[in-house]
């Protein structure tokens, strides 16, 4: 098959024999694919500066089995450049997209989430308080690439009554089934909503508030408390998927925090 001129983005890339690479490129119609890219690296490398992350994209490939074939890349507008100090959350968007997406399922609507997302983070260089910009840009991205994989979250209602989540109440939200009005403690709120679990993760639960399910449900990440539960909550959605292997970006997540506080006057 062959794809011409599609828009894309590397996610990854690793060398490949002694002069070629093999990318991971995230595209709209093709979703996740693998290509080599013949020429890349020695003294004259083809493309030279081109293949590099958040740079959009326009590429054609020939796709023969597993991994196609790169046969033309150019660049679809200038390198979004990411502030240093938050380039970390580039490479941790490009990591959850390697792990959780399969190869060849079209993402149109993920892709133009990520695409936005990245803009967004490049946007941040001009941004008094980024830090709070940062995480509801996060969060966002995070929630969009939930629902894209069929896994979206239910902020509306609770999954044993099917009555609407109110404001004032507390709930557990139970992975892979949603959100049960809390009634104590989490094995109580489980036996009281006869709520099915396959593993201890999904048996303990996410305590939230119903204000913050609702926020969420309104995409609105404009409070700290809100803000606060929603990591809590996506944390524990995405490594309920991601399983047990640590993401390498939330490495250098946290060390450009812990950066970020000490220059902080």
């Amino acid at each position: 098959m062959r794809v011409s001129l599609q828009p894309a983005y590397v996610l990854h890339q690793r060398a490949y024999r002694d002069t070629s690479a093999i990318l991971e490129l995230f595209t709209p119609e093709q979703g996740r694919v693998g290509v080599i890219a013949k020429g890349v690296r020695g003294n004259k490398p083809r493309w030279r500066g081109l293949l590099q992350n958040f740079q959009p994209l326009l590429v054609s490939f020939n796709q023969r089995g597993e991994l196609g074939l790169l046969t033309d890349a150019e660049a679809q507008g200038s390198a979004l450049r990411i502030n240093p100090h938050l380039i970390a959350s580039g490479f941790y968007l490009n990591e959850v997209l390697l792990r959780l997406l399969q190869r060849h399922d079209a993402q149109l609507e993920l892709f133009g989430w990520y695409d936005a997302a990245l803009r967004e983070l490049a946007a941040l260089n001009t941004v008094e308080d980024a830090q709070i910009e940062l995480e509801i840009i996060l969060r966002r991205f995070e929630i969009r690439l939930l629902t894209a994989l069929g896994y979206g979250l239910v902020l509306d209602y609770d999954v044993h009554s099917a009555t609407p989540v109110q404001a004032g109440q507390d709930y557990i939200y139970f992975l892979e089934q949603g959100p049960v009005l809390f009634v104590g403690d989490a094995a109580s709120t489980l036996a009281e909503g006869s709520v099915s679990t396959e593993n201890n993760e999904a048996l303990m639960g996410i305590k939230i508030s119903g204000h913050t399910l609702l926020a969420l449900q309104e995409n609105d990440l404009s409070t700290a408390p809100v803000r606060r539960q929603a990591k809590q909550l996506l944390r524990a959605m995405l490594g309920h998927y991601l399983g047990p292997k640590p993401l390498q970006s939330r490495q250098l997540l946290q060390q450009s925090a812990q950066l970020a506080q000490r220059m902080t006057p």
